[in-house]
């Protein structure tokens, strides 16, 4: 086996794909990354960076679908002569009350996640397509599932078990979790200061908050499946059950109209009526568009309260961490999120915010803010250098 080994990262989604090729094992390096968008759109769009920056490959695709996506990627990294991947980690958002940590994917364990779909029919598709796609292209090379259900999968079973009877929590009906990966890496970053009371705040598109002492996982906001929780850039977040009732007796919902509803035509897009991006809706805001402000106050409040529920599990709150595209970029939503936590010792140094890098609590805080920019490409990179390879990678390089 030779000292390094080249790992490619795959980021599914139901329109894109996104990689990152990595040289793993006395360091972590960053080789190459790039996407491609649009996928079943029409037409996509692919595009590669390297290490430096430098863009090595940018074209237009004509319909594009999972598998054609694939080829060109691979064709892409191939033409810039980069060394030969040795193995591919997939993000894998649900494996399920069975699966707790990354595994090899198998015929077998392939067969299982289609089990699974149901319990993210928005997700887990477009990675099975990708999975199955590269097992009959490059069957030489393994896979590995890298779960964003595993990190929650030690929460204690009152804060998994729903108020359900329970024949539904022994057929798999719980809390999973998600964005696991996400949290991992954090607490990968904050070393020792991950054993105090902490709360993780992952905010992008999809969005979720965990709570963990001693580096365990306590609770988390997001249940069964990524539509709970807070609400997101689309979708609703926890909803009364009875409104859920009422839109299919009422409003002649059937399932699937429902779950478009819920999943794509909610959250900040549906409150403010215009999009689902917080950069966006930060200039409305500015801008006196009400409903978008509205938009950016009921997320702010939510996740707010959030906080403050996961810090009366723990007994309070030692340190919060921002993370992902709006936890690490959007300053106003730090600042609106972090007012009225001040009886849990947040108070935020507004010239550290505006920086937005590394601790932006103000001096003597009893409670630590921070910022962590997250990687979860690097860990599945990490998961999958272990699995494969048997050993774990140094953990530090270039990220």
């Amino acid at each position: 086996m030779s000292e390094t080994q080249t790992i490619l990262c795959i980021n599914s989604g139901s329109s894109s794909l996104k990689f990152r090729l990595y040289e793993m094992g006395a360091g972590e390096e960053l080789l190459a990354k790039g996407a491609v968008e649009g996928i079943d759109q029409g037409e996509g769009r692919l595009w590669f960076v390297d290490s430096a920056g430098e863009t090595f490959a940018e074209r237009d695709l004509d319909d594009v679908g999972h598998e054609h996506a694939i080829e060109q990627a691979l064709a892409a990294l191939s033409d810039r002569d980069l060394p030969s991947v040795e193995a591919i980690g997939h993000r894998v958002v649900h494996g399920g009350p069975g699966h707790l940590a990354p595994e090899l994917l198998t015929s077998e364990l392939v067969d299982e996640l289609h089990g699974l779909v149901a319990w993210a029919p928005l997700h887990l598709p477009a990675s099975l397509r990708v999975i199955e796609c590269l097992r009959r292209e490059r069957p030489g090379i393994p896979q590995v599932a890298c779960f964003d259900t595993a990190f929650h999968a030690r929460m204690p079973e009152v804060a998994r078990r729903f108020p359900m009877p329970r024949r539904f929590y022994d057929d798999g009906v719980q809390k999973y979790g998600f964005h696991g990966l996400s949290y991992e890496y954090i607490l990968s970053v904050l070393g020792e200061r991950a054993g105090c009371r902490l709360v993780m705040a992952h905010l992008g598109n999809g969005a979720s908050l965990a709570a963990c002492v001693g580096g365990r996982p306590l609770d988390t906001t997001m249940g069964m499946t990524p539509l709970g929780g807070f609400m997101m850039g689309t979708r609703t977040g926890d909803m009364d059950p009875g409104v859920l009732l009422y839109l299919l007796r009422e409003h002649g919902y059937d399932v699937d109209g429902l779950e478009e509803l819920l999943a794509k035509e909610c959250g900040l897009k549906g409150v403010s009526g215009e999009t689902a991006d917080m950069e966006t809706l930060l200039e409305l805001r500015a801008a006196g568009h009400q409903e978008a402000a509205q938009a950016v106050e009921m997320y702010c409040y939510q996740i707010r309260k959030a906080i403050g529920s996961l810090a009366a599990v723990m007994g309070g709150l030692d340190l919060l961490v921002f993370a992902g595209g709006i936890g690490e970029n959007a300053t106003i939503v730090r600042g609106l999120i972090c007012r009225g936590l001040e009886h849990l010792g947040i108070e935020l140094d507004p010239a550290r915010n505006n920086q937005g890098v590394g601790t932006i609590s103000a001096e003597g805080a009893t409670c630590a803010v921070c910022i962590v920019h997250t990687n979860e490409d690097l860990m599945i990179a990490r998961h999958t250098y272990g699995v494969v390879f048997g050993s774990q990678s140094s953990q530090g390089g270039t990220s």
